[in-house]
């Protein structure tokens, strides 16, 4: 007898191996057929191929709105789908979850898992191009959420009550999983490093994860008499409408208000030389940015919304603030600059909240749960 075979549909090769991957060998060693279909990137692509998983390109292109592009990737799904014959497809994410979606109830898939990642630019804008195309997307979200075989994850409470007031699922098929976890030994905390405080923006340099608010705290701070470094870690994302250009954060660079250390595949090292981790972001599904740095034993500045809020427990593990607020992003990382104890109680009360909420082991086991939900191994 074959073994079950198993198809992720990612939006990202790098985001399956950087969020996905221990799920995905989780399951190889419960004996299904592991299949990725995400964009190509060569170095993740290469981790794909060397965990012993099947690759396939997929042409997907995360803010393209071209029709004749919207066409294709729905064709390719119907096409990986009818040529591999998966028991089980894993949806990660916006696209795959409505294209992928479609394919999988229209032709049949045995079991379908969906994951909602966070609603991204289309939700959190609120002009006429987001508001139309949120009009258009939701009748594809209704019919490829209606899968008679299937279990939806959410990641946050926020998330899902919208599902279920517009009536986008079913409430007997959805499933709460709280971010993608983290190893707690590889992300664990270390001695504060010597010499001047470092705040840490652990994220892509997008509007939309508050990236404009954390300048305005660093010029604040700084106007004031800080002597704290403002460091960014992340890449820049074109494909986001949000997308900060590189002229732009070279200019930040120049005014001596931040470092751009760019993206970084080393993280524990990286928070290791932080002190306070902010990110202001305007959404979230769950920051996987945020739970390293809670594992990191790190107090945490973020905004006061859906699924930051998940991650931080106000005046305990870290400081929440009103969205799009540079003042109050400034005055929070004021506040724990100021304080040496409150900063150290605050990455104790992180750490534990990390080791209770959100470890990869945890992670696994709920996802492959919702496998067996829709008999993935039977």
């Amino acid at each position: 007898m074959s073994p079950p075979r198993l198809l992720f549909l990612m939006n990202e090769a790098l985001f399956f191996t950087t969020h996905r991957l221990p799920v995905a060998l989780a399951a190889q060693e419960a004996g299904y057929e592991v299949h990725v279909a995400a964009p190509h990137e060569a170095g993740s692509v290469a981790v794909i191929r060397g965990c012993g998983f099947h690759y396939h390109d997929l042409p997907l292109k995360r803010g393209g709105r071209n029709l004749l592009g919207e066409l294709r990737l729905l064709s390719r799904c119907f096409g990986l789908i009818r040529g591999i014959k998966p028991d089980l497809v894993h949806h990660v994410a916006m696209k795959p979850v409505i294209f992928g979606g479609l394919a999988s109830r229209l032709l049949g898939v045995p079991g379908v898992v969906h994951a909602i990642t966070g609603m991204g630019f289309l939700f959190i804008s609120n002009d006429w191009l987001a508001r139309s195309i949120r009009t258009l997307i939701m009748p594809l979200y209704r019919y490829a959420l209606g899968h008679p075989n299937a279990r939806v994850i959410f990641q946050n409470p926020d998330d899902l009550g919208m599902f279920l007031q517009r009536r986008l699922v079913r409430e007997d098929i959805t499933l709460m999983i709280k971010g993608c976890g983290v190893d707690m030994t590889t992300f664990a905390p270390v001695p504060p490093p010597e010499g001047r405080i470092v705040v840490m923006f652990p994220a892509r340099i997008l509007g939309d994860k508050g990236v404009h608010e954390f300048i305005h705290a660093a010029r604040t701070l700084k106007d004031a008499g800080s002597q704290a470094r403002f460091v960014l870690v992340g890449r820049r994302d074109p494909a986001n409408p949000t997308d900060v250009p590189e002229a732009v954060v070279r200019g930040w660079e120049l005014d001596g208000l931040i470092e751009w250390w760019g993206f970084r595949t080393d993280m524990p090292q990286v928070l290791q030389q932080a002190h306070i981790i902010c990110m202001p972001s305007y959404r979230e599904g769950l920051p996987r940015g945020l739970i390293e740095a809670a594992a990191c034993g790190l107090p945490i500045v973020t905004a006061d919304v859906p699924g930051c809020r998940e991650v931080v427990r106000q005046g305990e593990s870290g400081l929440l603030v009103p969205v799009r607020d540079g003042p109050a992003t400034a005055a929070a990382i004021g506040t724990l600059l100021e304080d040496d104890e409150l900063r150290r109680s605050m990455g104790r009360a992180a750490r534990q909240m990390a080791l209770d909420e959100f470890t990869v082991e945890a992670f696994v086991a709920d996802t492959l749960a919702a496998y067996d939900m829709v008999g993935g191994r039977t």
